[in-house]
């Protein structure tokens, strides 16, 4: 599972915490959709242990399997018997409907300002931290995945390196808040072509982003987000609005 196991604030945690009674079907599901299609579990990768999931979650262990079959039935994950079974996510995810322009252009206003305060906020903070070892491993791994990641799989690998940012600040709480934003950022994206271009430009914010981070240098790292973000926008602006 592609989670931070040693130090910090994991997505996982952040992702996988108690959902709400009222609704507890419905948040399983959009919590594990979550997880999938923001690469904390990625393809081909095993989802928690049944009674594990279901204590994180503070569901039972009958509303899990229900959301989990419901994946299971749209293609998301797929369930395997044996020594070396459970669910694991499908190895080709379903492809995203694009519906074109948006009906209400308030509402990328909206997102598209939540996530400049929160993720310009997270990477600040995490240049303000004194990090460990493993937040520092954290941050240059999903860089590298991120930098490798062919066109297909991009978005996903760039949704976790934006997570990690937020994970290494130790605030499950601002991680939660970017996990849900970049939920919204993503359904936006795939509305719009992915352009080589941009995803080579966006590798080399990734690496200023990063880089800032770990030298400690909380305004350059704050600036560089910042930059990378507005571009994000400018692309979904000019396509959408």
């Amino acid at each position: 599972m592609s989670v931070q196991s040693d130090g910090g604030s994991s997505a996982g945690d952040a992702l996988f915490r108690p959902v709400r009674a009222g609704n507890a079907f419905e948040e399983t599901v959009e919590r594990l959709l979550q997880a999938i299609r923001l690469g904390v579990v990625g393809a081909g990768e095993r989802l928690p242990p049944e009674r594990e999931l279901a204590e994180r979650l503070g569901v039972s262990r009958v509303t899990l399997r229900e959301a989990i079959r419901a994946l299971a039935d749209a293609g998301y994950v797929t369930s395997r018997r044996g020594r070396y079974g459970g669910t694991f996510v499908t190895e080709s995810l379903p492809p995203p409907r694009a519906e074109g322009r948006l009906r209400d252009p308030a509402a990328l206003e909206d997102a598209l300002g939540l996530r400049h305060v929160l993720e310009t906020g997270a990477a600040e903070l995490a240049a303000s931290r004194t990090l460990t070892p493993a937040d520092r491993r954290h941050l240059t791994s999903t860089l590298a995945d991120t930098g490798s990641a062919n066109i297909d799989d991009y978005r996903r690998r760039d949704s976790r390196l934006h997570l990690a940012i937020a994970e290494v600040t130790s605030s499950g709480s601002l991680t939660t808040a970017v996990a849900d934003v970049r939920m919204r950022i993503n359904e936006l994206l795939d509305r719009i072509p992915l352009l080589e271009p941009n995803l080579d430009h966006s590798n080399t914010q990734h690496e200023a982003i990063v880089d800032a981070i770990l030298a400690g240098d909380p305004v350059a790292a704050r600036q560089a987000m910042a930059e990378h973000i507005e571009g994000t926008a400018s692309l979904l602006r000019g396509f959408l609005s």
